[in-house]
């Protein structure tokens, strides 16, 4: 059980989210009455903010939503599911059941998330309660998939790395468990269990509903990732808590811990901005979750509760300096971190196409455009990926690239999955240029009422622009981290691309540079509110440069800061400057 709170207040009252948190009965508030509520299809908006921690948002389709306005009608409303999948895995009955549900009650696409999930758009108020009944029916869940509680952990699924992925996975899936919220507010609202007396209401003890977050929940959401090097796919400096693996002799040792990265900010407020996470130590595994719970428990006692975009934990750790709260950290253990060990970054995307693992299975990683599971004519993805869970005797790898892995396929299955793709058009990955596997985009217009811009559906069109350019200066098979996202909230982790854009309003977007290919160092402004034209005459001209005066190896991102395009950024605090 962790020690009684110690609330430290910062700069002003509790902002009305932290009321809410704490007027709702564990998460309760009335969600039940809302969702009864059959004269509209959206919620009230403190009901909304509470429904992020069942693992939903309500959005509207913001394409339609003038429209709707000229005819009186409601916003079109519908609503996210994200779906907790530790490590990104599901096994082919559980994809098969995200694919019906996203037809029944769903949009008819699955979208796989930077943080290996499954999101699944569309779905109607009416019909939320049953579909979130059939997830759990599959043995997955989507509590505190969103919310002021940790996220879904991620880890590294590449096979390659396989003797040790099956401890990093169970490690990834323990934290999940262990951080999860003990509330039974969620069986109580979507899969009718019964009211249940909460001990809070027998002994006045709020320690025991919730021990580790109590009645607040943390200030704001906290993320956790599980690297393997060489590969940092998880872009593990991104995460407020970070666990990198030790491996000597082909065997896991344990974990250094990275601390205090996050990828969010505000247009315009220089107070807030992206930041690395940094390496305090190591830990053997059987300590991970100890160290984990501490965390999440400095965090829920010192960050921000005034301003919630203040809240989040890089800014917990940069007010008080990072020395501090190792101290702390220390202390709540009992126990101190040994000091890191060596390791090594060498990339962060996805290694594509067939690789034999060790113990002889084979494991397919498919480049999904924007993670996006949708069919369109003359390319069925989504209907190829159903047939496949249909023979697929392994399980499917959600990478933190937005990418699928079939994994675990037996040497007589493999032909009869080719077979399966190359029936439905499916492309090999080596028909797509390498700038296009490395790109990511967060979903933006028109479902993210955040979304300055468009992402997800542009940025594709900007890709097949800039590849002729590519195609002339001979870098077709160049790996270029690039991203887009529709606001700076960095769902797509922009500043950690090499190219990067974050939306300002409709086809505008500020461009960054310069970010570490091996997901180290943090992205530059280059150039303030640009649209297509300036983006293309900006990256003709640096691209040619790039193919003809690059040294030996040398990534864009570290090309442009060498020949000075812009500086190099290594810490948040300097990311305006």
């Amino acid at each position: 059980m962790a020690e009684k709170q110690k609330v430290q207040p910062i700069g002003g009252p509790p902002s009305d989210v932290e009321l809410l948190k704490r007027e709702s009965n564990y998460l309760r508030g009335s969600l039940v009455e809302s969702l009864s509520n059959r004269i509209t299809g959206g919620l009230p908006e403190l009901d909304n903010r509470l429904l992020k921690f069942h693992g939903s948002y309500m959005q509207d389709d913001r394409d339609l939503r003038n429209e709707r306005q000229k005819q009186k009608l409601e916003p079109s409303f519908q609503f996210m599911l994200r779906v907790v999948t530790p490590g990104g895995v599901a096994t082919s009955e559980q994809w098969q059941v995200i694919d019906e549900l996203a037809e029944k009650y769903g949009s008819g696409s699955i979208r796989l998330t930077t943080r290996q999930a499954f999101q699944l758009h569309g779905v109607l108020k009416w019909n939320l309660k049953q579909t979130i009944r059939d997830i759990n029916d599959a043995l997955l869940t989507t509590l505190a998939a969103c919310g002021d509680v940790s996220r879904n952990v991620m880890c590294n699924p590449n096979p390659y790395q396989s003797e040790v992925h099956s401890e990093v996975y169970h490690w990834s899936q323990q934290l999940t468990k262990h951080l999860a919220p003990r509330t039974p507010a969620y069986h109580e609202i979507w899969l009718d269990g019964e009211k249940v007396v909460d001990s809070l209401e027998q002994n006045g003890s709020q320690e025991e509903v919730e021990p580790i977050y109590g009645p607040v929940y943390l200030p704001r959401k906290f993320k956790i990732g599980i690297a393997v090097p060489p590969s940092n796919d998880v872009d593990v400096y991104s995460q407020d808590l970070g666990f990198i693996a030790i491996i000597e002799k082909g065997k896991l040792v344990g974990f250094n811990v990275a601390v205090g990265g996050g990828m969010g900010m505000t247009h315009g407020d220089t107070q807030t901005y992206p930041q690395l996470a940094r390496v305090i130590g190591f830990c053997t595994p059987d300590r991970i979750l100890d160290v984990a719970e501490k965390t999440v428990t400095i965090q829920r006692d010192y960050g921000n509760r005034s301003v919630r975009k203040y809240a989040r934990f890089k800014y917990t750790i940069d007010r008080h300096g990072l020395e501090w709260f190792v101290d702390e950290l220390h202390e709540r253990l009992g126990w101190k971190l040994k000091p890191a060990r060596e390791f090594r970054f060498d990339h962060t995307g996805d290694r594509y196409g067939w690789i034999k693992g060790k113990d002889g299975k084979w494991s397919l990683t498919l480049y999904i455009q924007s993670g996006r599971i949708v069919d369109e004519e003359g390319y069925k993805l989504k209907t190829a990926l159903r047939e496949v869970a249909k023979i697929h005797t392994g399980d499917f790898r959600l990478t933190a690239n937005q990418n699928l892995m079939i994994a675990n396929v037996s040497s007589q299955k493999k032909p009869k999955i080719q077979a399966l793709l190359k029936e439905y058009g499916i492309l090999e990955s080596d028909q797509v240029s390498a700038l296009r596997r490395s790109a990511l985009s967060c979903v933006a217009l028109p479902t993210c009422g955040l979304a300055m811009a468009e992402a997800e559906r542009y940025l594709p069109t900007l890709i097949e622009k800039l590849e002729p350019i590519l195609e002339e200066a001979g870098l077709r098979e160049q790996e270029i981290n690039i991203r887009m996202t529709g606001c700076p909230n960095g769902c797509a982790r922009p500043a950690l691309g090499e190219i990067a854009f974050i939306g300002k309003s409709p086809g505008k977007y500020n461009m960054y540079m310069g970010a570490g290919f091996s997901g180290d160092r943090l992205s530059k402004l280059y150039r303030e509110n640009i649209g297509e034209e300036d983006i293309i005459d900006i990256l003709r001209p640096m691209i040619h440069h790039y193919a003809a005066d690059r040294t030996e190896g040398e990534h864009f991102g570290d090309f442009v800061i060498r020949t000075g395009y812009v500086k190099a950024v290594t810490s948040g605090l300097d990311f305006h400057h």
